[in-house]
């Protein structure tokens, strides 16, 4: 038995003129969760249309554990979707929309009924499954659509910006409810987003999609603090992006000069020439500096131009340089500690793990 979900390899997609996706191979793993990530028209729920046999690829093959399944239709591929709008049936209650795939399958209602309060205890709803879908929340609504989808147990599960219509606090609660709900069914789950926040905090890998083929592939950790290009950079969280140069042949080590001074970095795979910087926020140490004492190692100096205090953190736009830079610096504040008002000098450490180097 292959020990992969899924493989796609050489998969495209061409309308007419337009290439939707290039050539691309991306294996899944069995009984992982992994999200397809980009912004719109980046491909990827071109890609998940495809893998539930929506779509016909232009080139290529889809196997689903071990076996083709390019040409087959979708009701022949062992994979049931949940879509941004649920599908639900309203004219049946909480029980009747799950038990509606098996009953298709003629089982037996003995069956039926053990296999859909399976369902429901999963996505915790069993003292729901009398309730007419005009009677639930956006939340338990979701729910509903997972225990429909789950209850076939299909191979794989795909979920295509399931969240997108439920506000902020429900989205994160139900981001937890499909972890544990995963964790539970043993089945592959493959999630598209446009949201890095949904992607972080729900995979154990992301696909990061851009113009139709795959810019980086990582855990999230991977993602954000080891980007290989600058797109990826740019697509996770917050970061300051400055133009330098990188030279790895001085007497002191690998050194990227910037604007607004020379800094020692770990290391890259480059070796000299042109790039760009990528500086996370969080890890830019900064501290007053009174009396206007001079930059130390891997320091530089600023001023403090702007602060927003967000409870849970500060951010600080900070001029450097000659002044035609700024910095976008986060720290997290304690009680009783004194955020750093406008026109305070500061100076400002880069510790040298703590930034990216980029090919320009």
């Amino acid at each position: 038995m292959s020990i992969n979900s899924i493989e796609l390899r050489g998969i495209s997609k061409s309308y007419g003129n337009l290439t939707a996706l290039g050539q691309l191979d991306l294996t899944i793993k069995k009984n992982e969760i992994l999200t397809l990530l980009g912004p719109s028209g980046c491909g990827k729920t071109t890609l998940m249309r495809i893998i539930a046999g929506f779509e016909t690829p232009t080139t290529g093959q889809v196997l689903i554990d071990g076996k083709d399944t390019t040409n087959l239709a979708p009701e022949q591929r062992p994979v049931n979707m949940v879509f941004q709008k649920y599908a639900l049936f309203p004219h049946l209650d909480v029980f009747d929309n799950v038990a509606f795939g098996l009953r298709l399958k003629k089982l037996p209602k003995a069956e039926i009924r053990i296999e859909v309060e399976k369902a429901l205890e999963m996505v915790q709803l069993s003292n729901f499954k009398s309730r007419w879908i005009s009677e639930l929340s956006g939340g338990q609504a979701q729910r509903v659509a997972l225990a429909r989808a789950l209850v076939n147990s299909p191979a794989v599960l795909l979920l295509d910006e399931p969240l997108a219509a439920l506000d902020l606090k429900i989205r994160h609660h139900m981001l937890e409810e499909i972890k544990r709900i995963h964790e539970e069914s043993s089945t592959t789950f493959v999630y598209v987003t446009h949201d890095q926040d949904e992607a972080m905090i729900l995979s154990d890998r992301v696909v990061l999609l851009n113009k139709g083929g795959i810019e980086q592939i990582g855990e999230p950790e991977e993602m954000y603090w080891k980007p290989k290009t600058l797109f990826t950079a740019k697509f996770f969280g917050d970061t300051n992006i400055v133009n330098g140069s990188f030279d790895n042949s001085k007497d002191s080590g690998n050194v990227v000069a910037l604007p607004f001074g020379e800094f020692k970095h770990a290391g890259t795979d480059i070796s000299k020439g042109p790039v760009n910087v990528s500086i996370r926020p969080e890890t830019i140490s900064l501290r007053p500096n009174i009396g206007n004492e001079p930059a130390l190692e891997n320091e530089c100096l600023g001023i403090v131009k702007d602060t927003s205090f967000i409870g849970n953190r500060v951010i600080y736009r900070v001029s450097v340089g000659s002044g035609d830079i700024e910095l976008k610096c986060q720290q997290l504040p304690t009680p009783g500690s004194h955020t750093l008002i406008p026109g305070t000098a500061v100076s400002l450490n880069l510790k040298p793990d703590s930034f990216v180097v980029l090919s320009a």
